[in-house]
């Protein structure tokens, strides 16, 4: 066979013509709670902190700038600590185990937040929360690529990143109404449920293939596609690609077909977190309160939230008809004009003198009453456009191809690894933030940002494929050829599939 051959031929177009989506609709749907609780827990300070740092909060929980920072950004921690984590259980247990057993942790860590008597109970549970985060955030994006056929891929590819931003949005809703103790309880909620429901769901075929279990690899394949779909194909090309797979060894990683993809992936992982977006999120009141932008605490939050919906849901529609990089495209040009534009106005805006940490919550009564210049717009438009052209690539199609181009026999190791490398940075991008908008303002975080658009840019023209149609077997076969970064069928194959 042509090593370009694709190894999944559509021959029998009958087959895909009766795939039914419903059951795997819903294991995607229950694996991607454990998302929304991320999202959820994610941004659990931003309505919180308010409430402790007031002069009438209980004097143990009381926090100042240094403890808020910390409880700001120890969760990356924790989900650094959980991507570790998964990368032992996800070869250890399979996906979905791990997937739930990330419940543990963020149980734990919501009834510590809910029941909080000091400082240490509440930074041990944002500690805990992350490290769920963690653990799903290396798992989920692997097990839904795994039982997800390449038709659908790319719009359920997405899934994790769009509840994590309902979680997001929710945690933002209830914050306006819902004491702080009570958005903890709530936060159980979605952990518990995601638990119940994967226990009916089925482990991935191609875990089962690989641990011998060929019977229940055809039946959990049948339960996800349908009663009427041909299996044997879509079995055999798994077999296929596990049969022609061996160990890792420290040898076989300095061949392209093992480090090109995990290269690519830890790279995009780590510019993905360099742009700047989770210390934008983190401190997101406290940075329009520098740019002079007023408004009323949790509505600039309410505001972002929507515009992160709405553009990951778009992402969704277009992902498997743009493509990849040309969304990652999009999303490194429109990140670039919003931090270039914020970099000027913050080197021209004068800014207030008050640690970033340090946020004045002062309660306007009408949260229309702000300044309505067009100086003090610019900044609130500006990041609305950076969350929006992150939400449109960096954000969704990262995770995307992180789980489509890592190498099958390493996919859950290196999962975890990219997971732990992006919130690393993460943690020591979010701490060296603070310290550096305190000492030269935003105009040097933000000029910073421009730069690594600029990289993101040159990154996805030279290095990311395009893997919009291909099945998983395809893209470890293209690595394994060390031609070229952009995948090609063979002429010879193309004329094949012709004459089908």
């Amino acid at each position: 066979m042509n090593e370009e051959t694709p190894l999944l031929k559509r021959r029998l177009t009958s087959s895909t013509s009766t795939i039914s989506n419903s059951r795997l609709f819903l294991a995607v749907f229950s694996a991607v709670l454990g998302n929304f609780s991320f999202g959820y827990s994610l941004v659990y300070p931003s309505p919180v902190l308010p409430q402790l740092k007031r002069e009438d909060a209980d004097p143990k929980l009381r926090m100042d700038t240094e403890s808020a920072a910390w409880f700001g950004s120890i969760f990356t921690l924790g989900a650094a600590a959980g991507g570790l984590g998964a990368m032992m259980l996800n070869d250890m247990i399979g996906r979905k185990m791990s997937i739930m057993m990330s419940a543990v942790p963020s149980t734990i860590g919501y009834m510590l937040l809910g029941g909080a008597v000091n400082l240490w109970m509440l930074h041990i549970g944002r500690f805990l929360t992350g490290v769920a985060g963690g653990m799903t955030a290396a798992s989920i994006p692997v097990y839904i690529s795994e039982i997800s056929h390449k038709a659908v891929r790319g719009a359920l590819g997405s899934c994790p990143q769009i509840t994590a931003v309902f979680g997001s949005l929710a945690l933002y809703a209830l914050g306006l109404v819902v004491p702080w103790r009570w958005l903890a309880i709530a936060g159980e909620v979605p952990a518990v449920l995601m638990v119940v429901l994967l226990v009916f769901m089925p482990s991935s075929p191609r875990r089962l293939l690989s641990m011998g279990q060929q019977q229940k690899a055809e039946k959990a394949l049948r339960w996800l596609r349908g009663s009427q779909y041909n299996t044997q194909e879509e079995l055999s090309a798994i077999q296929h690609s596990i049969d022609t797979q061996t160990k890792v060894t420290l040898a076989q990683l300095a061949t392209p077909v093992y480090y090109k993809p995990i290269m690519i992936s830890v790279v995009m992982r780590f510019l993905q977190q360099m742009t700047g977006i989770t210390p934008i999120l983190v401190y997101l009141e406290p940075i329009f309160a520098k740019s002079q932008v007023s408004m009323k605490p949790g509505y600039e939050a309410a505001i972002v939230g929507a515009v992160r919906l709405f553009s990951v849901l778009t992402a969704a529609s277009l992902m498997d008809k743009a493509g990849r990089k040309a969304l990652l495209y999009l999303s490194s040009m429109l990140m670039f004009l919003s931090t270039l534009t914020l970099t000027m106005i913050s080197h021209t805006t004068p800014c207030p003198s008050y640690n970033i940490t340090a946020v004045d919550y002062r309660v306007i009564a009408n949260p229309l009453e702000v300044s309505q210049s067009p100086g003090s717009l610019v900044p609130l438009i500006g990041t609305m456009v950076f969350i929006f052209g992150y939400a449109m690539g960096w954000g969704p199609i990262t995770w995307l191809l992180m789980s489509e181009v890592l190498p099958l026999v390493a996919r859950g190791v290196a999962s975890g690894l990219c997971v732990t490398v992006s919130w690393l940075t993460a943690f020591m991008l979010t701490h060296a933030f603070s310290h550096l908008v305190e000492k030269y303002g935003l105009y040097v975080p933000y000029l910073g940002f421009t730069v690594v658009c600029v990289l993101c840019l040159l990154f996805n023209a030279v290095c990311i494929p395009e893997t919009r149609g291909r099945s998983l077997e395809e893209i470890e076969n293209y690595f394994r050829t060390g031609r070229t970064f952009t995948i090609r069928r063979s002429q010879s194959a193309l004329q094949s599939r012709g004459n089908v």
